[in-house]
């Protein structure tokens, strides 16, 4: 069991979210602007758009978790980048697209550059650029 094939993201706003994440380039087959359920096909993995007491209801039916009432929801999601301007730009996009910046992007203590926002469901996302990266033919970090 190495490896993650899917992230789901409770969302409270279909539509919104859908336009929020294809506005960043994430992409779809989904031609539906409120799907109940969406999947954007990535490199390396795939993010699922779920209503959020859907997701909660699928967990356990009778007895759904808490939906999460603001706040830090304890993870962060990443996006590594090849370039710091890949990095600006991402985030430019982000905030532009509806995102709250969380951290502006700048130099970061272990040699790296990047920020963070918070999209439009309270999801934290780090967009990083290391100049040390190196990324396979899936566009997938390389981490030895």
């Amino acid at each position: 069991m190495n490896r993650i094939s899917l992230i789901a993201l409770g969302v409270r706003d279909m539509e919104k979210s859908l336009a929020f994440f294809r506005t960043l380039g994430f992409q779809t087959k989904t031609e539906e602007k409120n799907p109940g359920i969406v999947f954007f096909n990535n490199e390396g993995s795939k993010l699922e758009l779920f209503p959020l007491e859907e997701l909660a209801k699928d967990i356990n039916f009778e007895k759904p978790p808490a939906l999460p009432q603001g706040g830090f929801p304890g993870m962060t999601l990443a996006c590594n980048m090849k370039s710091r301007e890949e990095v600006d730009h991402t985030m430019k996009k982000a905030v532009a697209a509806g995102a709250t910046l969380a951290k502006e992007p700048q130099e970061l203590s272990w040699g790296g550059y990047g920020g963070y926002f918070i999209d439009l469901d309270g999801y934290y996302w780090e967009v990083a650029y290391g100049p040390d990266w190196k990324f396979d033919e899936q566009n997938m970090l390389v981490i030895e």
